[in-house]
């Protein structure tokens, strides 16, 4: 049993092409797909969103060209300064952080020895404290002179 196929093309408005294909058993059956739109059929297929978009023929000698190649070549200068600016200023930014940090750890190491010093001065007064204070239960009794004749 062999299946025979036909097909015919269509193309709307919108420069798709519609293949109707009819095969043996069924009926016709619709294959949206998308054609170039310049009429040599050659180059890229432009989807519908992108023909209106697209003028036939851009005059390089005309005003209105010069005029938005200037626009445009300004708003590309101004994009670079302001991106170049913005690395300088983040650069800067970075170079302001690592001599903040370099003083933090720097104060850091300070305190760290004071409080060192601070400890052993504390731990020393302690020490010298704990052996002046005897324990309650032992207290020593000391004579007076003036009483021991009487």
């Amino acid at each position: 049993m062999s299946k025979t196929s036909q097909q015919n093309t269509t193309t709307d408005a919108n420069g798709v092409s519609v293949i109707h294909t009819q095969a043996h058993s069924s009926g016709l059956q619709q294959v949206p797909q998308l054609v170039p739109v310049s009429p040599g059929g050659g180059g890229k297929a432009v989807p519908p969103s992108k023909q209106g978009k697209k003028n036939s023929f851009v005059d390089r000698n005309s005003d209105e060209y010069r005029q938005r190649r200037e626009r445009n070549n300004m708003a590309v200068k101004k994009s670079r300064l302001k991106s170049k600016q913005k690395a300088q200023d983040t650069l800067q930014r970075v170079n302001q952080l690592k001599e903040e940090n370099e003083r933090l750890e720097a104060k850091i190491k300070l305190l760290t020895k004071e409080l060192s010093v601070l400890k052993d001065l504390f731990l020393e007064h302690a020490h010298n404290f704990a052996d002046n204070v005897q324990p309650v239960g032992t207290e020593t009794t000391t004579t007076n002179p003036e009483n021991s004749g009487q």
